[in-house]
């Protein structure tokens, strides 16, 4: 079934309900990926561990999405796109329902671990259809536009999240989502057009992703976006701390990231559809470039805001190009693996980084070195960029 012919004669209004749909459930996955980190004193305390080991929520969720994805977008792969997504959907709502129950911080960590398995397959299956549903020159757009979901989660649902935790506890929040997952999952079923069954995929065939030019993307991805979460994981004292915000003030700064974000992610989808090639160095250059003028702004808060919003521009400015430029050089049959794969790439990337700021800061080189140390990551994928590509 061509679904990209079937979109252009019925027109933008036949695309516009299936890339809401999926768009509701990037929603979702944003805030369950995220909304933990303004939650982790309340759970920790609930749980009764420390706040590192409340940190594993964090990691866990982010192996589940590294490791689960690929294997999950194999087992699934004899399934309809539309199929899969339903599929996901349900063990996202399941999960949070599972982690919103849990007694014990053991199930919750399961239970986080389990959720991250929906990530990477719901956005690279998403991406597949979101691709298949417009014309040609419309393809890296309508990633952007799945990605929006994702974008606004940051946005609105974090501090929404945050506060509804803080009110009623951090279950109401867990609560809130998985009721936001039955809600994608009844939009999907409803608007996504029906297509036929995926390509069987093997496990051996992730192999074919150690050729030079998928693993040289994948590894592009990966450090991108370790730049960016060596730096966000810490945002907080880094603002507090260093640029002297008070306390009250931080979340006002978060949203002006998240304004950067909503811009920043439509703005990478449009270069993406015009300069395919170029798009993928301008944000990795951009990305380097703002984590370095990070440091210098953190000595003013006012500069500090206008870096929030340029670091929010950059950070989702790489998505589309990134995941446009992984599914290109993606094996063919296989680029919805490709595709899960580099969103995977993603999240390893958030938790390196993660781990590369933590030891910078046990190390004792201090909160302002973050911005500077990070900015190397986005740099050596730039590097990578200009390495003349083979398959």
């Amino acid at each position: 079934m061509d679904l990209s012919l079937q979109a252009d004669k019925a027109g933008t209004s036949a695309r516009t309900p299936p890339l809401i749909a999926l768009g509701i459930g990037a929603f979702g996955i944003g805030l369950t990926e995220f909304i933990i980190m303004g939650l982790l004193p309340q759970v920790a305390q609930d749980f009764g561990v420390s706040l590192p080991s409340a940190g594993q929520l964090i990691t866990g969720y982010a192996l589940g999405v590294t490791l689960g994805g690929p294997l999950l977008a194999v087992a699934a792969s004899r399934l309809p796109h539309r199929a899969v997504l339903m599929l996901v959907m349900t063990i996202f709502t399941a999960g949070n329902l599972l982690c919103a129950l849990a007694p014990g911080f053991g199930l919750a960590l399961t239970a986080r671990v389990i959720t991250g398995f929906a990530h990477g397959t719901f956005f690279g299956t998403g991406s597949v259809v979101a691709q298949a549903i417009v014309p040609p020159h419309r393809k890296a757009s309508a990633i952007a536009t799945v990605f929006t979901g994702l974008t606004l989660a940051t946005v609105l649902g974090l501090p929404f999240g945050t506060w509804l935790g803080q009110i009623f506890g951090w279950r109401a929040t867990f609560w809130a989502v998985a009721g936001i997952g039955a809600l994608a999952l009844a939009a999907i079923a409803a608007f996504v057009p029906q297509t036929d069954a995926g390509t069987p995929l093997k496990l051996r065939q992730l192999a074919l992703f150690l050729r030079p030019a998928p693993r040289r993307a994948l590894t592009m991805t990966a450090l991108g976006y370790a730049g960016v979460f060596m730096v966000f994981t810490y945002i907080t004292p880094l603002l507090t701390d260093v640029a002297g915000v008070p306390d009250e003030r931080v979340a006002l700064y978060l949203l002006l990231f998240g304004l950067g974000v909503f811009g920043g992610n439509l703005a990478g989808g449009w270069l993406a559809d015009r300069w395919p090639g170029a798009s993928v160095r301008v944000v990795l250059a951009g990305l380097a470039a703002v984590l370095l003028a990070l440091r210098l702004a953190l000595s003013l808060p006012s500069l500090a805001a206008l870096a929030m919003v340029l670091l929010g521009l950059l950070a989702f400015a790489t998505l589309a190009p990134l995941q446009s430029h992984m599914m290109a050089r993606s094996p063919d049959g296989a680029d919805t693996l490709g595709a899960t794969l580099n969103i995977s790439a993603f999240n390893l990337g958030n938790a390196i980084g993660a781990w590369l700021g933590g030891l910078a800061l046990a190390a004792s080189l201090g909160l302002p070195s973050l911005p500077l140390l990070a900015a190397l990551l986005p740099l050596t994928a730039l590097a990578l960029a200009f390495i003349p590509e083979r398959t």
